[in-house]
């Protein structure tokens, strides 16, 4: 379900190799919402060194159950777990839900000027041809 929604339905990660999605969620701390049949309807992970910095990432919920409250429920989760306390700095990228990380304290980054990237949009569909 993960590897589908990212490969098919997400806007930075389609056409993204399974084995790649299955590498990255070893190497992530990973959470997922489920709905009462246990059927899961929502994912996202976090990267980090877990002591002063972590990434949030890939973060979806099923677009059949979004508006339900499961998207708030999955950040509240993940910043409450024990090895994400004390960071001195959590970031995450978002086109399209600021006002859901602001709720729960994040803002513009203090000194854009000072971010820098690499930033490959499309890549996995330039090594699917």
């Amino acid at each position: 379900m993960i590897h589908h929604f990212l490969s098919t339905a997400s806007s930075w990660a389609i056409g993204i190799p399974l084995a790649t999605v299955e590498r990255s969620l070893q190497h992530s701390l990973c959470f997922g919402g489920f709905d009462q049949n246990g059927k899961q309807i929502a994912f996202a992970r976090v990267v980090s060194d877990r002591a002063t910095f972590a990434y949030l990432m890939d973060v979806f919920v099923l677009p059949e159950q979004r508006g339900q409250g499961h998207s708030k429920a999955l950040v509240q989760a993940i910043l409450a777990h024990p090895e994400l306390q004390g960071l001195r700095r959590f970031m995450l990228a978002s086109a399209n839900a600021r006002e859901l990380y602001q709720r729960y304290g994040f803002t513009a980054p203090a000194k854009p000027e000072a971010l820098m990237e690499i930033n490959r949009p499309g890549m996995y569909l330039l090594k699917a041809t």
